[in-house]
Protein backbone atom coordinates (compact mmCIF):
# COMPACT_ATOMS: atom_id res chain seq x y z
CA UNK A 1 0.00 0.00 0.00
CA UNK A 2 0.98 3.64 -0.66
CA UNK A 3 2.11 5.59 2.31
CA UNK A 4 0.05 8.32 3.46
CA UNK A 5 1.40 11.26 5.40
CA UNK A 6 -0.45 13.92 7.08
CA UNK A 7 0.68 17.39 7.65
CA UNK A 8 0.53 20.70 7.56
CA UNK A 9 -1.40 21.16 10.74
CA UNK A 10 -2.07 19.93 13.85
CA UNK A 11 -2.29 16.48 15.43
CA UNK A 12 -4.59 15.88 18.39
CA UNK A 13 -2.62 12.15 19.30
CA UNK A 14 -5.16 11.53 22.12
CA UNK A 15 -2.48 10.61 24.61
CA UNK A 16 -3.28 13.41 27.15
CA UNK A 17 -2.73 12.79 30.96
CA UNK A 18 -5.17 11.65 32.89
CA UNK A 19 -8.65 13.32 32.06
CA UNK A 20 -8.64 17.47 34.05
CA UNK A 21 -11.28 19.42 34.20
CA UNK A 22 -10.75 23.54 33.85
CA UNK A 23 -10.11 23.81 37.89
CA UNK A 24 -7.61 20.99 38.30
CA UNK A 25 -4.13 21.76 36.90
CA UNK A 26 -2.74 19.12 34.93
CA UNK A 27 0.01 19.26 31.28
CA UNK A 28 -1.91 19.91 28.26
CA UNK A 29 -2.87 17.28 26.15
CA UNK A 30 -0.01 16.46 23.43
CA UNK A 31 -0.11 17.54 19.87
CA UNK A 32 2.39 16.64 17.40
CA UNK A 33 2.79 18.12 13.23
CA UNK A 34 2.48 15.03 11.31
CA UNK A 35 1.44 11.32 11.14
CA UNK A 36 2.85 8.97 8.29
CA UNK A 37 0.43 5.55 7.71
CA UNK A 38 1.70 2.34 6.24
CA UNK A 39 -0.25 -0.73 5.83
CA UNK A 40 -3.31 0.53 7.45
CA UNK A 41 -0.93 0.87 10.91
CA UNK A 42 1.04 4.20 11.85
CA UNK A 43 4.36 4.41 11.47
CA UNK A 44 5.53 7.58 12.96
CA UNK A 45 4.00 10.14 15.09
CA UNK A 46 6.17 13.93 15.74
CA UNK A 47 7.57 16.85 14.09
CA UNK A 48 6.62 17.32 10.47
CA UNK A 49 10.35 17.15 9.28
CA UNK A 50 11.22 13.40 11.11
CA UNK A 51 7.68 11.76 10.18
CA UNK A 52 7.73 13.13 5.95
CA UNK A 53 11.93 11.63 5.85
CA UNK A 54 10.89 8.13 6.71
CA UNK A 55 7.75 8.27 3.94
CA UNK A 56 8.20 6.27 0.84
CA UNK A 57 8.51 7.30 -2.53
CA UNK A 58 5.27 7.65 -4.39
CA UNK A 59 3.07 8.25 -0.99
CA UNK A 60 0.24 10.46 -0.86
CA UNK A 61 -0.51 13.31 0.87
CA UNK A 62 -3.14 14.79 2.84
CA UNK A 63 -2.78 18.77 3.73
CA UNK A 64 -4.28 19.42 6.90
CA UNK A 65 -4.19 23.16 5.81
CA UNK A 66 -4.30 24.06 9.39
CA UNK A 67 -6.87 21.63 10.41
CA UNK A 68 -7.19 19.02 13.03
CA UNK A 69 -5.51 15.39 12.96
CA UNK A 70 -7.71 13.41 15.24
CA UNK A 71 -7.93 9.72 16.91
CA UNK A 72 -11.08 8.51 14.73
CA UNK A 73 -14.36 8.58 17.48
CA UNK A 74 -15.69 5.49 19.10
CA UNK A 75 -19.82 5.87 20.55
CA UNK A 76 -19.79 3.78 23.91
CA UNK A 77 -23.73 4.13 24.01
CA UNK A 78 -25.59 3.92 20.99
CA UNK A 79 -28.50 2.22 18.95
CA UNK A 80 -27.61 2.34 15.63
CA UNK A 81 -30.17 -0.16 13.95
CA UNK A 82 -32.95 1.22 15.63
CA UNK A 83 -31.86 4.59 14.50
CA UNK A 84 -31.67 3.70 10.73
CA UNK A 85 -34.86 1.88 11.24
CA UNK A 86 -36.32 4.88 12.54
CA UNK A 87 -34.79 7.30 10.07
CA UNK A 88 -36.74 4.93 7.23
CA UNK A 89 -40.31 5.27 9.09
CA UNK A 90 -42.30 8.26 10.38
CA UNK A 91 -38.75 10.38 11.46
CA UNK A 92 -40.16 13.25 14.37
CA UNK A 93 -36.60 13.70 15.21
CA UNK A 94 -36.22 16.62 13.14
CA UNK A 95 -39.49 18.67 13.89
CA UNK A 96 -40.58 19.86 17.11
CA UNK A 97 -44.07 20.87 18.81
CA UNK A 98 -47.47 19.28 18.19
CA UNK A 99 -48.44 20.94 15.12
CA UNK A 100 -45.26 20.03 13.25
CA UNK A 101 -45.56 16.40 14.73
CA UNK A 102 -49.33 16.33 13.25
CA UNK A 103 -48.10 17.44 9.67
CA UNK A 104 -45.40 15.38 9.04
CA UNK A 105 -47.33 11.92 10.52
CA UNK A 106 -50.02 13.04 8.35
CA UNK A 107 -47.77 13.62 5.39
CA UNK A 108 -46.21 10.62 5.74
CA UNK A 109 -50.09 8.55 6.14
CA UNK A 110 -50.39 10.06 2.96
CA UNK A 111 -47.50 9.00 1.01
CA UNK A 112 -47.46 5.36 2.00
CA UNK A 113 -51.42 4.41 1.90
CA UNK A 114 -50.32 1.06 1.61
CA UNK A 115 -48.80 0.46 5.17
CA UNK A 116 -51.76 -0.98 7.87
CA UNK A 117 -49.40 0.83 10.66
CA UNK A 118 -47.88 4.30 11.11
CA UNK A 119 -44.87 3.40 12.92
CA UNK A 120 -41.75 5.86 13.73
CA UNK A 121 -40.76 8.23 16.63
CA UNK A 122 -38.66 10.53 17.86
CA UNK A 123 -41.02 13.29 19.78
CA UNK A 124 -40.10 15.13 22.34
CA UNK A 125 -41.59 15.23 26.00
CA UNK A 126 -40.99 18.71 26.16
CA UNK A 127 -43.50 19.33 23.15
CA UNK A 128 -46.33 18.58 25.74
CA UNK A 129 -47.76 20.11 28.86
CA UNK A 130 -46.92 17.87 31.42
CA UNK A 131 -44.65 15.52 28.74
CA UNK A 132 -47.55 13.73 27.77
CA UNK A 133 -49.24 14.00 24.30
CA UNK A 134 -52.71 12.38 23.56
CA UNK A 135 -54.32 9.57 21.47
CA UNK A 136 -57.19 11.76 20.57
CA UNK A 137 -54.35 14.08 18.62
CA UNK A 138 -53.70 11.18 16.18
CA UNK A 139 -57.20 10.28 16.14
CA UNK A 140 -57.77 11.30 12.82
CA UNK A 141 -55.85 8.51 11.46
CA UNK A 142 -58.18 5.22 11.21
CA UNK A 143 -54.66 2.94 10.84
CA UNK A 144 -52.78 2.47 14.03
CA UNK A 145 -50.17 4.12 15.10
CA UNK A 146 -47.29 3.71 17.20
CA UNK A 147 -44.62 6.35 17.48
CA UNK A 148 -41.59 6.08 20.20
CA UNK A 149 -40.79 8.74 22.47
CA UNK A 150 -37.66 10.48 20.90
CA UNK A 151 -36.21 8.69 24.54
CA UNK A 152 -37.51 5.15 23.59
CA UNK A 153 -38.89 4.83 27.40
CA UNK A 154 -42.34 5.67 26.07
CA UNK A 155 -44.54 5.15 22.90
CA UNK A 156 -47.53 7.55 21.69
CA UNK A 157 -50.61 5.38 20.45
CA UNK A 158 -53.76 6.04 19.14
CA UNK A 159 -57.02 4.68 20.11
CA UNK A 160 -56.90 2.21 17.09
CA UNK A 161 -54.05 0.97 18.37
CA UNK A 162 -55.27 0.48 21.87
CA UNK A 163 -58.01 -0.99 20.34
CA UNK A 164 -56.22 -3.63 18.20
CA UNK A 165 -53.90 -4.33 21.66
CA UNK A 166 -56.86 -4.99 23.74
CA UNK A 167 -55.89 -2.19 26.35
CA UNK A 168 -58.68 -0.91 28.01
CA UNK A 169 -59.18 0.99 31.58
CA UNK A 170 -58.95 -2.74 33.18
CA UNK A 171 -55.64 -3.45 31.64
CA UNK A 172 -53.05 -3.57 34.39
CA UNK A 173 -49.80 -1.95 34.83
CA UNK A 174 -46.93 -4.45 33.83
CA UNK A 175 -44.02 -4.71 36.64
CA UNK A 176 -41.92 -2.84 34.65
CA UNK A 177 -43.92 0.15 32.91
CA UNK A 178 -47.50 2.30 33.56
CA UNK A 179 -49.95 2.73 31.76
CA UNK A 180 -50.79 6.70 30.84
CA UNK A 181 -54.82 6.98 31.73
CA UNK A 182 -57.61 10.28 31.84
CA UNK A 183 -59.41 10.41 35.11
CA UNK A 184 -61.42 7.94 34.47
CA UNK A 185 -58.86 4.97 33.89
CA UNK A 186 -59.01 5.29 30.40
CA UNK A 187 -55.67 4.54 28.25
CA UNK A 188 -54.77 7.91 27.44
CA UNK A 189 -52.63 7.19 24.80
CA UNK A 190 -49.09 7.12 26.24
CA UNK A 191 -47.32 3.68 27.20
CA UNK A 192 -44.42 3.88 29.45
CA UNK A 193 -41.40 1.36 29.34
CA UNK A 194 -42.40 -2.35 29.68
CA UNK A 195 -46.47 -0.98 28.96
CA UNK A 196 -44.54 -0.77 25.55
CA UNK A 197 -45.10 -4.00 24.47
CA UNK A 198 -48.42 -4.16 25.02
CA UNK A 199 -48.75 -2.33 21.24
CA UNK A 200 -45.16 -2.45 20.02
CA UNK A 201 -45.06 -6.28 19.96
CA UNK A 202 -47.99 -5.90 17.35
CA UNK A 203 -46.81 -3.78 14.83
CA UNK A 204 -44.95 -4.78 11.60
CA UNK A 205 -41.66 -6.34 11.91
CA UNK A 206 -39.03 -5.16 9.78
CA UNK A 207 -37.34 -7.98 7.21
CA UNK A 208 -34.36 -8.86 7.45
CA UNK A 209 -32.97 -6.68 4.28
CA UNK A 210 -34.98 -3.75 6.13
CA UNK A 211 -32.55 -4.81 9.44
CA UNK A 212 -29.36 -4.92 6.83
CA UNK A 213 -30.36 -1.90 5.27
CA UNK A 214 -30.78 -0.03 8.34
CA UNK A 215 -27.05 -1.05 9.43
CA UNK A 216 -25.59 0.32 6.53
CA UNK A 217 -27.70 3.68 6.95
CA UNK A 218 -26.22 3.56 9.85
CA UNK A 219 -22.84 3.39 9.07
CA UNK A 220 -22.69 5.79 6.51
CA UNK A 221 -24.18 8.56 8.80
CA UNK A 222 -21.75 7.54 11.79
CA UNK A 223 -18.86 7.25 9.48
CA UNK A 224 -19.79 10.78 8.28
CA UNK A 225 -19.39 11.94 11.87
CA UNK A 226 -15.92 10.15 12.52
CA UNK A 227 -17.35 7.64 14.75
CA UNK A 228 -15.88 4.16 13.40
CA UNK A 229 -16.63 2.22 16.08
CA UNK A 230 -19.39 1.50 18.85
CA UNK A 231 -21.47 -0.18 21.42
CA UNK A 232 -24.67 -0.86 20.58
CA UNK A 233 -26.48 -0.66 23.91
CA UNK A 234 -28.94 -2.96 23.50
CA UNK A 235 -28.68 -6.10 21.34
CA UNK A 236 -31.95 -8.39 21.72
CA UNK A 237 -35.47 -7.93 21.93
CA UNK A 238 -36.56 -4.67 23.69
CA UNK A 239 -39.65 -2.64 23.71
CA UNK A 240 -41.01 -3.52 20.24
CA UNK A 241 -37.66 -3.80 18.89
CA UNK A 242 -36.37 -7.20 17.29
CA UNK A 243 -32.98 -8.65 17.98
CA UNK A 244 -30.52 -7.37 15.86
CA UNK A 245 -27.90 -9.72 16.32
CA UNK A 246 -28.11 -11.67 13.43
CA UNK A 247 -28.32 -8.83 11.09
CA UNK A 248 -24.56 -7.98 12.99
CA UNK A 249 -23.46 -11.68 12.09
CA UNK A 250 -24.72 -11.16 9.24
CA UNK A 251 -22.27 -7.80 7.63
CA UNK A 252 -19.98 -9.00 9.88
CA UNK A 253 -19.40 -12.41 8.20
CA UNK A 254 -19.75 -11.01 4.71
CA UNK A 255 -17.45 -8.09 5.28
CA UNK A 256 -19.93 -5.07 4.77
CA UNK A 257 -19.49 -4.01 8.41
CA UNK A 258 -16.26 -1.97 8.54
CA UNK A 259 -16.80 -0.40 11.91
CA UNK A 260 -15.84 -1.94 14.85
CA UNK A 261 -18.60 -3.24 16.93
CA UNK A 262 -19.43 -4.19 20.59
CA UNK A 263 -22.86 -5.44 21.33
CA UNK A 264 -24.36 -5.31 24.72
CA UNK A 265 -26.73 -8.37 25.31
CA UNK A 266 -30.18 -7.60 26.53
CA UNK A 267 -30.61 -8.46 30.08
CA UNK A 268 -34.58 -9.67 29.57
CA UNK A 269 -36.03 -8.92 33.31
CA UNK A 270 -38.67 -11.26 33.20
CA UNK A 271 -35.98 -13.61 33.51
CA UNK A 272 -32.78 -14.48 36.09
CA UNK A 273 -29.50 -16.05 35.65
CA UNK A 274 -30.30 -18.81 33.51
CA UNK A 275 -29.97 -16.73 30.58
CA UNK A 276 -26.36 -16.22 31.15
CA UNK A 277 -25.66 -19.47 29.14
CA UNK A 278 -27.29 -18.33 26.16
CA UNK A 279 -25.62 -14.96 26.38
CA UNK A 280 -22.15 -17.21 27.13
CA UNK A 281 -23.49 -18.62 23.92
CA UNK A 282 -24.04 -15.48 21.79
CA UNK A 283 -20.91 -14.55 22.64
CA UNK A 284 -18.60 -17.50 20.88
CA UNK A 285 -21.20 -16.85 17.81
CA UNK A 286 -19.61 -13.19 17.52
CA UNK A 287 -17.21 -12.94 14.46
CA UNK A 288 -15.23 -10.29 12.61
CA UNK A 289 -15.26 -6.86 13.56
CA UNK A 290 -18.59 -7.65 15.91
CA UNK A 291 -17.96 -9.05 19.31
CA UNK A 292 -20.14 -9.99 21.82
CA UNK A 293 -18.73 -9.81 25.05
CA UNK A 294 -21.31 -7.00 27.10
CA UNK A 295 -24.15 -7.34 28.80
CA UNK A 296 -26.83 -4.10 29.12
CA UNK A 297 -28.90 -4.03 32.33
CA UNK A 298 -31.37 -1.32 32.21
CA UNK A 299 -31.59 -0.84 36.34
CA UNK A 300 -34.34 2.01 35.87
CA UNK A 301 -35.89 4.36 33.49
CA UNK A 302 -35.86 8.25 33.29
CA UNK A 303 -36.67 10.75 35.87
CA UNK A 304 -39.52 13.05 33.06
CA UNK A 305 -41.81 10.40 33.69
CA UNK A 306 -40.71 9.09 37.24
CA UNK A 307 -39.25 5.44 36.76
CA UNK A 308 -35.90 6.44 37.43
CA UNK A 309 -35.03 4.97 40.97
CA UNK A 310 -33.75 7.85 43.06
CA UNK A 311 -33.79 7.22 47.06
CA UNK A 312 -35.91 10.27 48.21
CA UNK A 313 -39.58 10.90 46.24
CA UNK A 314 -39.91 13.03 43.77
CA UNK A 315 -41.20 16.67 44.65
CA UNK A 316 -45.49 16.95 44.15
CA UNK A 317 -45.68 13.37 43.20
CA UNK A 318 -46.86 11.42 46.77
CA UNK A 319 -44.75 9.70 49.33
CA UNK A 320 -44.36 6.95 47.51
CA UNK A 321 -42.96 7.77 44.28
CA UNK A 322 -39.19 6.64 44.03
CA UNK A 323 -38.93 5.43 40.86
CA UNK A 324 -38.46 2.02 39.62
CA UNK A 325 -35.45 -0.38 39.82
CA UNK A 326 -36.17 -2.82 37.16
CA UNK A 327 -33.99 -5.66 38.63
CA UNK A 328 -34.31 -6.26 42.80
CA UNK A 329 -31.00 -4.96 44.14
CA UNK A 330 -30.44 -8.33 45.95
CA UNK A 331 -30.73 -10.54 42.68
CA UNK A 332 -28.92 -8.06 40.97
CA UNK A 333 -26.07 -8.17 42.62
CA UNK A 334 -26.05 -12.46 42.35
CA UNK A 335 -26.41 -12.26 38.53
CA UNK A 336 -23.50 -9.04 38.48
CA UNK A 337 -21.02 -11.56 40.28
CA UNK A 338 -21.67 -14.28 37.50
CA UNK A 339 -21.50 -12.31 34.69
CA UNK A 340 -18.07 -10.92 35.94
CA UNK A 341 -16.76 -14.50 37.16
CA UNK A 342 -17.70 -15.73 33.11
CA UNK A 343 -15.55 -12.42 32.19
CA UNK A 344 -18.63 -10.47 30.67
CA UNK A 345 -18.06 -6.32 30.94
CA UNK A 346 -21.72 -5.19 32.47
CA UNK A 347 -23.39 -2.40 30.93
CA UNK A 348 -25.29 -0.72 33.19
CA UNK A 349 -28.30 2.17 32.79
CA UNK A 350 -28.67 4.24 35.59
CA UNK A 351 -30.22 7.45 35.41
CA UNK A 352 -31.74 8.49 39.22
CA UNK A 353 -29.13 8.53 41.76
CA UNK A 354 -30.80 5.03 43.96
CA UNK A 355 -30.43 2.64 40.15
CA UNK A 356 -26.55 4.46 40.30
CA UNK A 357 -25.82 3.34 44.01
CA UNK A 358 -27.45 0.02 43.21
CA UNK A 359 -25.04 -0.46 39.90
CA UNK A 360 -22.34 0.30 42.39
CA UNK A 361 -23.38 -1.76 44.86
CA UNK A 362 -23.59 -4.95 42.67
CA UNK A 363 -20.20 -3.89 40.72
CA UNK A 364 -18.01 -4.01 44.58
CA UNK A 365 -15.65 -6.87 44.18
CA UNK A 366 -15.90 -6.63 40.59
CA UNK A 367 -12.66 -7.10 38.22
CA UNK A 368 -11.61 -4.19 36.96
CA UNK A 369 -10.35 -5.82 33.77
CA UNK A 370 -14.05 -6.78 32.31
CA UNK A 371 -14.27 -3.08 32.27
CA UNK A 372 -17.65 -2.70 33.70
CA UNK A 373 -19.33 0.92 32.78
CA UNK A 374 -22.75 2.31 34.08
CA UNK A 375 -23.98 4.83 31.34
CA UNK A 376 -26.09 8.41 31.61
CA UNK A 377 -25.06 9.10 35.40
CA UNK A 378 -28.11 12.00 35.40
CA UNK A 379 -28.19 12.03 39.43
CA UNK A 380 -25.82 10.78 41.45
CA UNK A 381 -25.42 11.23 44.89
CA UNK A 382 -22.12 13.21 45.71
CA UNK A 383 -20.90 10.43 48.12
CA UNK A 384 -21.13 7.76 45.30
CA UNK A 385 -19.13 9.76 43.20
CA UNK A 386 -15.63 8.59 44.44
CA UNK A 387 -16.63 5.11 44.40
CA UNK A 388 -16.18 5.03 40.34
CA UNK A 389 -12.80 4.95 40.47
CA UNK A 390 -12.35 3.20 44.07
CA UNK A 391 -14.31 0.15 42.09
CA UNK A 392 -12.18 0.94 38.68
CA UNK A 393 -16.22 1.26 36.94
CA UNK A 394 -15.97 3.85 33.64
CA UNK A 395 -18.43 6.61 33.65
CA UNK A 396 -20.14 6.73 30.15
CA UNK A 397 -21.57 10.25 29.43
CA UNK A 398 -23.53 11.49 27.18
CA UNK A 399 -22.82 15.23 27.51
CA UNK A 400 -25.88 16.54 25.03
CA UNK A 401 -28.11 16.10 27.82
CA UNK A 402 -26.48 18.31 30.23
CA UNK A 403 -28.26 21.83 29.61
CA UNK A 404 -31.03 24.18 30.16
CA UNK A 405 -33.39 22.77 28.05
CA UNK A 406 -37.18 22.21 28.05
CA UNK A 407 -37.14 18.99 29.13
CA UNK A 408 -34.58 19.47 31.77
CA UNK A 409 -36.17 22.58 33.14
CA UNK A 410 -40.03 21.75 32.84
CA UNK A 411 -39.92 17.95 33.73
CA UNK A 412 -36.82 17.31 35.78
CA UNK A 413 -35.91 20.34 38.00
CA UNK A 414 -39.63 21.03 39.43
CA UNK A 415 -39.85 17.43 40.26
CA UNK A 416 -36.05 16.62 41.49
CA UNK A 417 -35.62 19.40 44.13
CA UNK A 418 -33.02 22.22 44.23
CA UNK A 419 -30.49 20.08 46.14
CA UNK A 420 -31.11 16.57 43.84
CA UNK A 421 -31.23 19.11 41.00
CA UNK A 422 -27.65 20.08 41.60
CA UNK A 423 -26.42 16.50 41.55
CA UNK A 424 -26.60 16.03 37.85
CA UNK A 425 -24.42 14.89 35.54
CA UNK A 426 -21.16 15.71 38.13
CA UNK A 427 -18.41 15.21 34.83
CA UNK A 428 -15.83 17.51 36.78
CA UNK A 429 -16.38 15.68 40.39
CA UNK A 430 -16.09 12.09 38.46
CA UNK A 431 -12.75 13.13 37.15
CA UNK A 432 -11.58 15.09 40.11
CA UNK A 433 -12.39 12.06 41.86
CA UNK A 434 -9.97 10.01 39.34
CA UNK A 435 -12.88 8.36 37.40
CA UNK A 436 -11.93 7.15 33.95
CA UNK A 437 -14.57 8.59 31.47
CA UNK A 438 -15.90 6.93 28.21
CA UNK A 439 -18.61 9.01 25.91
CA UNK A 440 -22.14 8.21 23.66
CA UNK A 441 -24.57 9.55 22.10
CA UNK A 442 -27.63 7.00 22.79
CA UNK A 443 -28.62 7.96 19.06
CA UNK A 444 -31.86 7.95 18.05
CA UNK A 445 -32.60 9.32 22.04
CA UNK A 446 -29.77 12.62 20.55
CA UNK A 447 -27.89 13.75 18.14
CA UNK A 448 -24.88 11.24 17.09
CA UNK A 449 -22.58 13.80 16.30
CA UNK A 450 -19.54 13.66 19.14
CA UNK A 451 -18.56 17.14 18.42
CA UNK A 452 -21.77 18.43 19.51
CA UNK A 453 -21.76 16.15 22.63
CA UNK A 454 -18.04 18.17 23.08
CA UNK A 455 -19.28 21.44 22.75
CA UNK A 456 -22.03 20.83 25.70
CA UNK A 457 -19.00 19.14 28.51
CA UNK A 458 -17.41 22.41 27.71
CA UNK A 459 -19.74 25.00 27.75
CA UNK A 460 -22.64 23.02 29.55
CA UNK A 461 -25.12 24.99 27.08
CA UNK A 462 -27.29 24.03 23.99
CA UNK A 463 -25.08 23.94 20.44
CA UNK A 464 -26.19 26.08 17.91
CA UNK A 465 -28.82 24.57 15.19
CA UNK A 466 -29.98 22.27 18.08
CA UNK A 467 -33.87 21.81 18.66
CA UNK A 468 -33.19 23.88 21.99
CA UNK A 469 -30.61 26.08 20.74
CA UNK A 470 -33.18 29.50 20.98
CA UNK A 471 -35.16 28.26 24.48
CA UNK A 472 -34.86 30.97 26.63
CA UNK A 473 -32.47 29.42 29.13
CA UNK A 474 -30.27 27.52 26.53
CA UNK A 475 -26.86 29.58 26.56
CA UNK A 476 -26.98 29.70 30.12
CA UNK A 477 -24.23 27.20 31.41
CA UNK A 478 -26.11 24.40 33.38
CA UNK A 479 -23.63 23.83 36.87
CA UNK A 480 -21.00 25.13 34.82
CA UNK A 481 -18.68 23.85 37.79
CA UNK A 482 -19.15 20.26 36.25
CA UNK A 483 -17.91 21.30 33.20
CA UNK A 484 -14.30 19.74 31.14
CA UNK A 485 -11.87 20.79 28.77
CA UNK A 486 -12.03 19.66 25.55
CA UNK A 487 -8.92 17.69 25.70
CA UNK A 488 -10.88 15.90 28.20
CA UNK A 489 -13.84 15.03 26.34
CA UNK A 490 -12.68 14.45 23.36
CA UNK A 491 -10.04 12.04 25.53
CA UNK A 492 -13.30 10.43 26.33
CA UNK A 493 -14.77 9.92 22.96
CA UNK A 494 -11.27 8.41 21.46
CA UNK A 495 -9.52 6.38 23.95
CA UNK A 496 -11.74 6.45 26.71
CA UNK A 497 -14.41 4.68 24.75
CA UNK A 498 -11.75 2.39 22.84
CA UNK A 499 -10.62 0.83 25.96
CA UNK A 500 -14.19 0.20 27.25
CA UNK A 501 -14.55 -1.69 23.31
CA UNK A 502 -11.56 -3.73 24.51
CA UNK A 503 -10.34 -2.23 21.00
CA UNK A 504 -6.41 -1.20 22.32
CA UNK A 505 -5.02 -0.76 19.23
CA UNK A 506 -7.12 2.61 18.29
CA UNK A 507 -8.21 6.02 20.54
CA UNK A 508 -4.61 7.53 20.35
CA UNK A 509 -2.69 8.05 17.41
CA UNK A 510 0.85 6.15 18.33
CA UNK A 511 3.46 4.56 16.50
CA UNK A 512 2.01 0.72 15.80
CA UNK A 513 -2.11 1.57 16.32
CA UNK A 514 -4.53 1.09 13.96
CA UNK A 515 -4.68 4.35 11.81
CA UNK A 516 -8.68 5.46 12.54
CA UNK A 517 -8.11 8.64 12.01
CA UNK A 518 -10.16 12.04 11.56
CA UNK A 519 -9.61 15.14 9.66
CA UNK A 520 -11.83 18.26 11.57
CA UNK A 521 -12.89 20.73 8.77
CA UNK A 522 -11.02 23.29 11.41
CA UNK A 523 -9.21 22.95 14.23
CA UNK A 524 -11.12 23.46 17.87
CA UNK A 525 -8.64 23.84 19.92
CA UNK A 526 -7.50 27.58 18.16
CA UNK A 527 -11.52 28.15 18.77
CA UNK A 528 -13.40 29.85 20.88
CA UNK A 529 -15.10 27.43 22.96
CA UNK A 530 -18.72 28.56 22.36
CA UNK A 531 -17.81 27.58 18.20
CA UNK A 532 -16.94 24.37 18.79
CA UNK A 533 -20.18 23.32 17.66
CA UNK A 534 -19.57 24.59 14.33
CA UNK A 535 -16.58 21.84 14.14
CA UNK A 536 -17.37 19.02 11.61
CA UNK A 537 -15.50 15.72 9.78
CA UNK A 538 -13.81 16.85 6.42
CA UNK A 539 -12.32 12.95 6.69
CA UNK A 540 -12.76 9.55 7.99
CA UNK A 541 -10.49 6.88 7.96
CA UNK A 542 -10.41 3.03 9.04
CA UNK A 543 -6.98 1.30 8.92
CA UNK A 544 -5.85 3.77 6.29
CA UNK A 545 -8.67 3.41 4.13
CA UNK A 546 -10.97 6.48 3.57
CA UNK A 547 -14.50 5.83 4.52
CA UNK A 548 -16.25 9.19 4.06
CA UNK A 549 -14.77 12.84 2.27
CA UNK A 550 -17.23 15.55 3.46
CA UNK A 551 -18.79 17.06 -0.33
CA UNK A 552 -17.84 13.38 -2.24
Amino acid sequence: MTDLLFRGGRVFTGSTPSPASPSVSLPAPDFAEAVLVRDGRITAVGAEADVAGQARPGHETVDLGGRLLTPAFTDAHIHPIQAGLERAKCDLSEVFGLAAYIEQIAVYAGAHPDKTWIDGGGWDMAAFPGGLPHRTQIDFLDRPVYLIQRDHHAAWVNGRALEIAGVTAETPDPADGRIERDPDGTPSGVLHEGAMDLVGLLTPRPSAADVDAALMDAQSHLFSLGITGWQDAIVGSYAGSDDHFPAYLSAAGSGRLRARVVGALWWDRARGAEQIEEMAERRAQAKGLFSAGSVKIMQDGIAENFTAAVIEPYCDCGPDQRGLSYVDPELLNGYVAELDRQGFQVHFHAIGERAVREALDALEGTAPGNRHHIAHLQIVEPSDVPRFARLGVTANLQPLWATHHLQMDELCIPYLGEERSSWQYPFADLVRTGARLCAGSDWPVSSADPLQGMHVAVNRTEPGGSVHADYPTAQTPFLPGQSLDLATVMTAYTAGSAWINGDDEAGVIAEGNRADLVVLDRDPYALPAKEIWTTQVAMTFTAGDLVYERGV
